[in-house]
Protein backbone atom coordinates (compact mmCIF):
# COMPACT_ATOMS: atom_id res chain seq x y z
CA UNK A 1 0.00 0.00 0.00
CA UNK A 2 1.36 3.39 -1.02
CA UNK A 3 1.73 5.92 1.81
CA UNK A 4 2.10 9.68 1.46
CA UNK A 5 5.55 10.27 2.95
CA UNK A 6 7.47 13.43 3.77
CA UNK A 7 11.24 13.58 4.03
CA UNK A 8 13.28 16.43 5.49
CA UNK A 9 17.08 16.35 5.43
CA UNK A 10 18.29 14.29 2.46
CA UNK A 11 22.01 14.40 3.19
CA UNK A 12 24.64 11.67 2.87
CA UNK A 13 22.45 9.22 4.80
CA UNK A 14 19.04 10.72 4.19
CA UNK A 15 19.14 10.86 0.41
CA UNK A 16 19.55 7.11 -0.20
CA UNK A 17 17.06 6.39 2.58
CA UNK A 18 14.49 8.61 0.87
CA UNK A 19 15.22 7.03 -2.51
CA UNK A 20 14.58 3.60 -1.00
CA UNK A 21 11.17 4.82 0.17
CA UNK A 22 10.42 5.90 -3.40
CA UNK A 23 11.60 2.49 -4.65
CA UNK A 24 9.17 0.97 -2.16
CA UNK A 25 6.33 2.59 -4.11
CA UNK A 26 5.57 5.47 -1.77
CA UNK A 27 4.72 9.03 -2.86
CA UNK A 28 7.36 11.31 -1.38
CA UNK A 29 7.45 15.07 -0.74
CA UNK A 30 10.84 16.42 0.33
CA UNK A 31 12.59 19.50 1.64
CA UNK A 32 16.33 20.18 1.71
CA UNK A 33 18.36 23.27 2.50
CA UNK A 34 20.73 22.50 -0.38
CA UNK A 35 19.27 22.62 -3.88
CA UNK A 36 21.52 19.84 -5.17
CA UNK A 37 20.31 17.45 -2.45
CA UNK A 38 16.70 18.13 -3.38
CA UNK A 39 17.47 17.70 -7.09
CA UNK A 40 18.72 14.16 -6.45
CA UNK A 41 15.36 13.26 -4.92
CA UNK A 42 13.21 14.99 -7.53
CA UNK A 43 15.21 13.16 -10.19
CA UNK A 44 14.25 9.92 -8.42
CA UNK A 45 10.55 10.85 -8.44
CA UNK A 46 10.01 12.96 -5.32
CA UNK A 47 8.10 16.24 -5.26
CA UNK A 48 10.14 19.16 -3.95
CA UNK A 49 8.74 21.49 -1.30
CA UNK A 50 9.72 24.98 -0.14
CA UNK A 51 9.55 24.32 3.61
CA UNK A 52 9.09 21.61 6.25
CA UNK A 53 5.53 22.88 6.75
CA UNK A 54 4.75 22.27 3.07
CA UNK A 55 6.19 18.75 3.31
CA UNK A 56 4.01 18.03 6.35
CA UNK A 57 0.89 19.34 4.62
CA UNK A 58 1.21 16.61 1.97
CA UNK A 59 2.30 13.71 4.20
CA UNK A 60 0.80 11.25 6.65
CA UNK A 61 4.24 10.25 7.93
CA UNK A 62 7.10 12.77 8.00
CA UNK A 63 10.72 11.64 8.31
CA UNK A 64 13.44 14.00 9.53
CA UNK A 65 17.18 13.35 9.58
CA UNK A 66 19.28 16.42 10.37
CA UNK A 67 22.51 17.15 12.21
CA UNK A 68 21.79 18.00 15.84
CA UNK A 69 19.16 18.66 18.49
CA UNK A 70 18.66 22.39 17.67
CA UNK A 71 18.22 21.50 13.99
CA UNK A 72 15.42 19.06 14.81
CA UNK A 73 13.72 21.68 16.99
CA UNK A 74 13.92 24.24 14.17
CA UNK A 75 12.55 21.81 11.58
CA UNK A 76 9.65 20.82 13.82
CA UNK A 77 8.75 24.05 15.58
CA UNK A 78 10.42 26.89 13.64
CA UNK A 79 8.65 29.60 11.66
CA UNK A 80 7.98 27.26 8.73
CA UNK A 81 8.24 24.07 10.76
CA UNK A 82 6.36 20.81 10.55
CA UNK A 83 3.76 21.79 13.18
CA UNK A 84 2.49 24.54 10.90
CA UNK A 85 1.57 22.06 8.17
CA UNK A 86 1.01 18.66 9.76
CA UNK A 87 -2.51 17.35 10.30
CA UNK A 88 -3.67 15.79 13.58
CA UNK A 89 -3.08 12.06 13.40
CA UNK A 90 0.08 12.37 11.33
CA UNK A 91 3.39 10.95 12.55
CA UNK A 92 6.83 12.55 12.79
CA UNK A 93 9.69 10.04 12.65
CA UNK A 94 12.98 11.65 13.66
CA UNK A 95 15.93 9.57 12.42
CA UNK A 96 18.55 12.09 13.54
CA UNK A 97 20.92 11.33 16.41
CA UNK A 98 20.00 13.81 19.13
CA UNK A 99 19.44 14.16 22.87
CA UNK A 100 17.12 11.54 24.42
CA UNK A 101 15.89 14.16 26.89
CA UNK A 102 15.05 16.67 24.16
CA UNK A 103 13.34 13.92 22.15
CA UNK A 104 10.88 13.31 24.98
CA UNK A 105 10.16 17.03 25.13
CA UNK A 106 9.62 17.25 21.36
CA UNK A 107 7.21 14.28 21.48
CA UNK A 108 5.18 15.98 24.22
CA UNK A 109 5.06 19.26 22.27
CA UNK A 110 3.93 17.49 19.09
CA UNK A 111 1.25 15.65 21.07
CA UNK A 112 -0.38 18.98 21.95
CA UNK A 113 -0.99 19.38 18.19
CA UNK A 114 -2.36 15.85 17.85
CA UNK A 115 0.83 14.64 16.13
CA UNK A 116 2.52 11.37 17.08
CA UNK A 117 6.30 10.98 17.20
CA UNK A 118 8.81 8.16 16.92
CA UNK A 119 12.55 8.57 17.45
CA UNK A 120 14.32 6.17 15.11
CA UNK A 121 18.07 6.82 14.81
CA UNK A 122 20.05 4.51 12.57
CA UNK A 123 23.38 2.74 12.38
CA UNK A 124 25.08 1.32 9.32
CA UNK A 125 26.58 4.34 7.58
CA UNK A 126 26.17 5.46 4.00
CA UNK A 127 26.61 1.90 2.71
CA UNK A 128 23.77 0.66 4.90
CA UNK A 129 21.59 3.57 3.78
CA UNK A 130 22.23 2.81 0.10
CA UNK A 131 21.69 -0.94 0.50
CA UNK A 132 18.65 -0.57 2.80
CA UNK A 133 20.38 -2.63 5.49
CA UNK A 134 20.38 -0.08 8.31
CA UNK A 135 19.85 -0.95 11.94
CA UNK A 136 16.92 1.17 13.16
CA UNK A 137 16.34 1.75 16.89
CA UNK A 138 12.85 3.01 17.63
CA UNK A 139 11.22 4.77 20.57
CA UNK A 140 7.51 5.59 20.81
CA UNK A 141 4.08 4.01 21.11
CA UNK A 142 3.94 0.35 19.94
CA UNK A 143 0.88 0.99 17.76
CA UNK A 144 2.60 3.93 16.03
CA UNK A 145 5.69 1.79 15.47
CA UNK A 146 3.54 -0.89 13.79
CA UNK A 147 2.00 1.76 11.55
CA UNK A 148 5.40 2.98 10.38
CA UNK A 149 7.17 -0.41 10.30
CA UNK A 150 6.50 -1.07 6.56
CA UNK A 151 8.40 2.14 5.80
CA UNK A 152 11.26 1.19 8.10
CA UNK A 153 11.48 -2.08 6.17
CA UNK A 154 12.21 -0.08 3.00
CA UNK A 155 15.31 1.35 4.68
CA UNK A 156 16.67 -1.24 7.11
CA UNK A 157 16.97 -4.86 8.14
CA UNK A 158 17.45 -4.85 11.91
CA UNK A 159 14.43 -2.91 13.17
CA UNK A 160 13.87 -2.94 16.93
CA UNK A 161 11.18 -1.18 18.95
CA UNK A 162 13.18 -0.35 22.07
CA UNK A 163 10.56 1.40 24.22
CA UNK A 164 8.85 4.75 24.80
CA UNK A 165 9.86 8.09 23.25
CA UNK A 166 13.57 8.66 23.77
CA UNK A 167 14.43 4.96 23.99
CA UNK A 168 15.58 4.87 20.37
CA UNK A 169 17.98 7.72 21.09
CA UNK A 170 19.24 5.93 24.20
CA UNK A 171 19.97 2.83 22.09
CA UNK A 172 21.83 4.95 19.52
CA UNK A 173 23.87 6.57 22.29
CA UNK A 174 24.78 3.07 23.50
CA UNK A 175 25.80 2.17 19.94
CA UNK A 176 28.06 5.21 19.74
CA UNK A 177 29.67 4.40 23.10
CA UNK A 178 30.52 0.87 21.96
CA UNK A 179 31.79 2.02 18.56
CA UNK A 180 33.91 4.85 19.96
CA UNK A 181 35.47 2.82 22.76
CA UNK A 182 36.19 -0.09 20.40
CA UNK A 183 37.84 2.21 17.85
CA UNK A 184 39.97 3.55 20.70
CA UNK A 185 40.91 -0.01 21.73
CA UNK A 186 41.85 -0.99 18.17
CA UNK A 187 43.89 2.19 17.73
CA UNK A 188 45.71 1.61 21.03
CA UNK A 189 46.43 -2.04 20.18
CA UNK A 190 47.88 -1.28 16.74
CA UNK A 191 49.91 1.65 18.12
CA UNK A 192 51.25 -0.64 20.85
CA UNK A 193 52.19 -3.27 18.25
CA UNK A 194 53.97 -0.77 16.04
CA UNK A 195 55.93 0.79 18.89
CA UNK A 196 57.06 -2.68 19.98
CA UNK A 197 58.46 -3.44 16.54
CA UNK A 198 55.76 -5.95 15.58
CA UNK A 199 54.06 -5.79 12.19
CA UNK A 200 50.67 -4.25 13.03
CA UNK A 201 49.07 -5.82 9.96
CA UNK A 202 50.06 -9.28 11.14
CA UNK A 203 48.97 -8.47 14.68
CA UNK A 204 45.57 -7.42 13.34
CA UNK A 205 45.33 -10.64 11.30
CA UNK A 206 46.06 -12.66 14.44
CA UNK A 207 43.52 -10.76 16.52
CA UNK A 208 40.80 -11.12 13.89
CA UNK A 209 40.75 -14.88 14.55
CA UNK A 210 40.06 -14.58 18.28
CA UNK A 211 37.80 -12.80 20.75
CA UNK A 212 39.35 -9.45 19.82
CA UNK A 213 38.00 -9.81 16.29
CA UNK A 214 35.20 -7.39 15.39
CA UNK A 215 33.76 -5.39 12.53
CA UNK A 216 35.65 -2.39 13.87
CA UNK A 217 38.93 -4.33 13.97
CA UNK A 218 38.22 -5.36 10.38
CA UNK A 219 37.19 -1.98 8.92
CA UNK A 220 38.76 0.67 11.14
CA UNK A 221 41.82 -1.46 11.80
CA UNK A 222 42.48 -1.51 8.07
CA UNK A 223 41.97 2.23 7.84
CA UNK A 224 44.55 2.71 10.58
CA UNK A 225 47.03 0.40 8.85
CA UNK A 226 46.56 2.25 5.57
CA UNK A 227 46.61 5.69 7.24
CA UNK A 228 43.50 6.30 5.15
CA UNK A 229 40.88 8.35 6.98
CA UNK A 230 38.49 9.11 4.15
CA UNK A 231 35.28 9.37 6.15
CA UNK A 232 32.77 6.63 6.59
CA UNK A 233 31.61 8.50 9.69
CA UNK A 234 33.17 11.89 10.31
CA UNK A 235 34.97 12.92 13.49
CA UNK A 236 32.71 15.98 13.74
CA UNK A 237 29.55 13.87 13.83
CA UNK A 238 30.99 11.28 16.20
CA UNK A 239 32.16 14.04 18.53
CA UNK A 240 28.65 15.51 18.46
CA UNK A 241 27.16 12.13 19.33
CA UNK A 242 29.60 11.61 22.19
CA UNK A 243 28.83 15.10 23.48
CA UNK A 244 25.18 14.02 23.70
CA UNK A 245 26.27 10.84 25.52
CA UNK A 246 28.33 12.77 28.06
CA UNK A 247 25.68 15.46 28.60
CA UNK A 248 23.05 12.80 29.25
CA UNK A 249 25.39 10.89 31.55
CA UNK A 250 26.02 14.11 33.46
CA UNK A 251 22.27 14.68 33.86
CA UNK A 252 21.85 11.16 35.25
CA UNK A 253 25.05 11.03 37.31
CA UNK A 254 26.32 8.00 35.33
CA UNK A 255 30.07 7.30 35.20
CA UNK A 256 31.35 6.61 31.67
CA UNK A 257 35.14 6.89 32.00
CA UNK A 258 36.07 5.13 28.75
CA UNK A 259 33.53 7.13 26.77
CA UNK A 260 34.85 10.34 28.37
CA UNK A 261 38.41 9.48 27.28
CA UNK A 262 37.45 8.88 23.66
CA UNK A 263 35.39 12.06 23.66
CA UNK A 264 38.51 14.00 24.64
CA UNK A 265 40.44 12.41 21.78
CA UNK A 266 37.68 13.36 19.35
CA UNK A 267 37.77 16.89 20.81
CA UNK A 268 41.52 16.97 20.13
CA UNK A 269 40.93 15.99 16.51
CA UNK A 270 38.35 18.76 16.19
CA UNK A 271 40.87 21.23 17.60
CA UNK A 272 43.53 20.16 15.11
CA UNK A 273 41.23 20.70 12.13
CA UNK A 274 40.44 17.03 11.51
CA UNK A 275 36.64 17.22 11.81
CA UNK A 276 36.08 15.77 8.33
CA UNK A 277 38.27 12.69 8.80
CA UNK A 278 36.91 9.27 9.73
CA UNK A 279 36.74 8.73 13.48
CA UNK A 280 39.40 6.01 13.15
CA UNK A 281 41.74 9.02 13.09
CA UNK A 282 41.80 8.85 16.91
CA UNK A 283 45.01 6.90 16.27
CA UNK A 284 46.58 10.22 15.22
CA UNK A 285 46.03 11.54 18.74
CA UNK A 286 47.53 8.42 20.29
CA UNK A 287 50.61 8.55 18.07
CA UNK A 288 51.17 12.22 18.83
CA UNK A 289 50.93 11.42 22.53
CA UNK A 290 53.43 8.60 21.99
CA UNK A 291 55.90 10.90 20.26
CA UNK A 292 55.23 9.90 16.67
CA UNK A 293 52.85 11.71 14.31
CA UNK A 294 51.09 10.13 11.34
CA UNK A 295 51.23 13.18 9.06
Amino acid sequence: MSINVGFIGPGIMGCPMAINLIKGGHALHAFARRAEALQRLTAAGATGCASPAEVAAHADIIFTIVSDTPDVEAVLFGEHGVVHGARPGSVVVDMSTISPTATKTFAARLATHGIEMLDAPVSGGETGAINATLSIMVGGKPEVFERVKPLFECMGKNIVHVGDNGAGQVAKACNQIVVAVTIEAVAEALTFARRNGADPAKVRAALMGGFAGSKIMEVHGQRILDNDFKPGFKVGLHQKDMRIVMETAHQLGVALPAAALVTQHLNALMGSGDADLDSAAVVKVLERMSGKGTD
